[in-house]
């Protein structure tokens, strides 16, 4: 829906709430297997899919709300900062004491409410993200951490404390809450025609293809696994034949801004995996590309173990 009214409304600006059905979300360009726990999202009934926006895995279910914001300024900062701050002044409207937090975060008392990310379509911008009144600690630890039982148990309370859920802050119930954010925010309604909603329904066939979920998750001769502050976490994989890169493939919770397939992957193709073959073939700059990464860094992490 918000990919098909940034493609095809004019308004400067759009936000809508939507909740979903308990549902396990990776980012665009996550190793699927490395985040999601299949036997424990079989035996709960929780869906697995895959958004376009880059970042890291999510739980999401019914006690909760998502949002979504689209915008015509293209520039990510200043969109994730409008984003942020707005959000964050309607909770504290509400006489929630929230903060932005980081590249993504709002927090409460040091705790994560809120966790957003970003992709772009030609001309627009869209920012979307969770809102945790609510939801089930044992199905977000379970389904998105690849553990035993065991360690699910225990788990569990360990992520609560970096949790923080809006029922605990506030009286205000979720459908008053979500009321609220609708009046403070916007001051128009839109109302989708059918034909709106077919081609959505085109768009949302992809999506749930599992050629889109789960990729083909290829396994190549070359891994490297890096976290790069203020960057995220990477895994790449890198399939080479006579010291020549044949393909790239890099994964992981970072926030993509650009088009990361024609400008860093496909140069990289044919070059000689060194620091200067590789610094040679690449664009002077990437963190247009991938959000507050430097070319020496992306080297670094290609030619390093």
């Amino acid at each position: 829906m918000e990919e098909y009214i940034a493609r095809n409304f004019n308004e400067d600006e759009y936000f809508f709430m939507w909740q979903v059905e308990p549902l396990a979300l990776v980012g665009r360009n996550q190793l699927i297997d490395n985040e999601i726990n299949f036997d424990y999202c079989k035996k709960h009934n929780i869906d697995i899919l895959r958004r376009k926006s880059g970042g890291g895995c999510v739980y999401a279910d019914m006690n909760n709300v998502m949002f979504s914001y689209i915008t015509k300024d293209e520039n990510v900062n200043f969109t994730f900062n409008k984003y942020l701050t707005t959000i964050v002044l309607v909770l504290n409207q509400l006489g929630i004491d929230a903060v932005a937090s980081g590249r993504n975060d709002i927090l409460i008392n040091g705790k994560k409410v809120s966790g957003n990310a970003f992709y772009h379509v030609p001309g627009r911008s869209i920012v979307h993200g969770t809102m945790l009144y609510d939801t089930n600690m044992d199905n977000m630890v379970g389904s998105i951490t690849p553990a035993s039982e065991k360690l699910i148990s225990k788990g569990v309370q360990s992520i609560r404390q970096r949790i923080a859920l809006l029922k605990d802050y506030t009286d205000i119930p979720l459908e008053n809450f979500k009321l609220a954010v609708r009046e403070k925010l916007c001051n128009k309604e839109f109302e989708l025609a059918d034909e709106d909603i077919n081609a959505i329904e085109e768009i949302e066939k992809e999506c749930l293809s599992p050629e889109f979920i789960y990729g083909n998750n290829p396994r190549y001769t070359v891994i490297r696994h890096r976290r790069i502050e203020g960057v995220g976490d990477f895994e790449v994989r890198i399939e080479m034949k006579n010291e020549i890169i044949k393909g790239v493939n890099i994964m992981g919770d970072y926030f993509l801004t650009g088009d990361i397939d024609n400008h860093l992957l496909k140069p990289l193709k044919n070059v000689c995996l060194s620091e200067d073959a590789i610094a040679a073939a690449l664009p002077d700059k990437v963190d247009d590309i991938i959000m507050n990464l430097t070319k020496k860094d992306f080297i670094e992490l290609i030619t390093k173990p």
